[in-house]
């Protein structure tokens, strides 16, 4: 005698998340339109948990998710830049303080991508 699985009530997420591996499965071409839809009206139309697993049950598992790496941070670069730009014009023959333009342009670049990080993570 098999045992019956626990009828637990299916939320709205949990058929969203099923609908939405079932969408992203007829974009890798694993699915039809025509089993999409079929499957779809079951998932909106199920009540329990236990009724949503065998509609994605013979899908591949979805892709892993790619890990963004880190830059690293502009503002580290400047004070070795500055530095190295001062040693330049020390050792140089020319008399007037030529590493105020490069030096302005870094601060702008900085200043720019400081507003930018602010304004995409809202901090």
């Amino acid at each position: 005698m098999g045992v019956e699985p626990s009828p637990v009530r299916a939320s709205d997420a949990d058929r969203e998340a099923v609908v939405a591996r079932l969408t992203a499965a007829v974009g890798e071409g694993t699915l039809t339109l025509a089993e999409v839809e079929e499957r779809q009206v079951t998932a909106y139309a199920a009540r329990f948990r236990h009724e949503l697993p065998p509609l994605t049950a013979d899908l591949p598992a979805p892709p892993a998710p790619v890990a963004r790496r880190e830059r690293a941070p502009v503002r580290a670069f400047v004070p070795a830049a500055a530095l190295l730009l001062v040693v330049l014009w020390i050792i140089s023959p020319v008399p007037f303080f030529w590493p105020v333009f490069p030096l302005a342009f870094i601060a702008v670049r900085v200043s720019a991508a400081s507003r930018h990080r602010r304004w995409r993570t809202g901090t």
